[in-house]
């Protein structure tokens, strides 16, 4: 699929355009199935998708080490293919709790060695701290990155919901090949500062929750039960008269992608893809259904008149709810 190629900012990767988050198949979204899982990362390798994006905390090593099977088990030339995305610095509890952040160069170093290990590879190809360390100066934490890359455990480095004041430090320590952070039809807060900021400097953008968490998947119903361990069930876009309204946002997006042929998913990856090309929507398909119902996103082209018609059904700021519980959301790089 060399057509559907994007390249990372300016001192990055070359990817193909949709990358696979691998998060909910080991946490937060409830029960995920490990051998399909592995099948899709093996489809979605084949299918010439390159980018896996993980992170060491994700069911605290659960997930490296499942993506580390799904690459030890994969056909050599696709294995060869793959590319890794971690976050680290996240700190948990056995009980699953979030505590800090720890950006301390000792601590990036020492992530990396087990991380390293769980996914059974000799260097990872975009290395992240999954939010800035309060405590310690983004250069500090950058540097150490980038100490990394000279050892050659580490290709490039990118950060993951910094803010603009970060970015800048960090473009300004080491080259950035990518900001993670999250961008959706209804999540559209880095269009006023951060994407103009990291197009400035030429970091490309790996966008999480293109879906926002299933919700505007066209597959997520206001009747549905989510598990304790299910991070929707907290997140207030998920809750009571939100979650109506965010609803009724999708059954508006379903009308246009009812006359286009195509389904809600599709619309929403394809509006994310058409963006820019320095923008690498990540999906987090669980199972190879998904993975094909987002890979034919690829495929759909969105004509002015489209855009001005979602821009109509959903314009920016009509979701209700913020995308993160109000204890979180000061780690965030963006205000929303």
């Amino acid at each position: 699929m060399t057509t559907h190629i994007r390249t990372l900012g300016t001192t990055g990767p070359r990817v193909h355009a949709l990358g696979l988050g691998c998060m909910g198949m080991s946490a937060l979204y409830g029960e995920a199935d490990r051998a399909e899982s592995i099948a899709t990362v093996h489809a979605a390798l084949d299918a010439g998708m390159t980018l896996l994006d993980t992170g060491d905390f994700y069911a605290m090593g659960h997930n490296e080490m499942l993506v580390g099977e799904a690459l030890r088990t994969a056909p050599a030339d696709l294995r060869d293919k793959a590319l890794t995305s971690v976050k680290f610095g996240a700190l948990r509890d056995p009980a699953g709790g979030w505590n800090a952040y720890d950006g301390r160069p000792q601590a990036v170093k020492n992530f990396a060695a087990y991380s390293l290990q769980r996914l059974g590879v000799d260097h990872i190809d975009i290395y992240r701290i999954a939010r800035v360390d309060p405590d310690v100066p983004i250069e500090e934490t950058v540097g150490a990155i980038a100490e990394l890359v000279e050892q050659g455990y580490v290709r490039h480095i990118g950060l993951s919901e910094a803010s603009v004041d970060n970015i800048r430090r960090a473009a300004a320590t080491a080259p950035i090949s990518d900001l993670q952070i999250e961008y959706a039809i209804i999540t559209r807060d880095i269009e006023r500062e951060i994407l103009p900021t990291t197009r400035e400097l030429g970091i490309g953008v790996t966008a999480y929750g293109v879906l926002s968490r299933g919700l505007i998947s066209g597959h997520f119903t206001s009747d549905r039960q989510l598990g304790a361990g299910d991070f929707r069930a907290f997140s207030p876009r998920f809750q009571g008269d939100n979650l109506r309204h965010n609803l009724d946002l999708v059954e508006a997006l379903r009308k246009i992608a009812d006359e286009k042929g195509v389904t809600v998913a599709q619309i929403a990856i394809a509006w994310v893809l058409s963006r820019g090309d320095d923008i690498v929507p990540l999906v987090g398909a669980r199972t190879r259904e998904r993975l094909t119902e987002s890979l034919g996103a690829l495929d759909v082209t969105l004509d002015e008149a489209d855009l001005a018609a979602i821009e109509e059904a959903v314009p920016a700021g009509a979701a209700a709810g913020t995308r993160y519980p109000a204890a979180q959301m000061s780690h965030l790089g963006t205000e929303h």
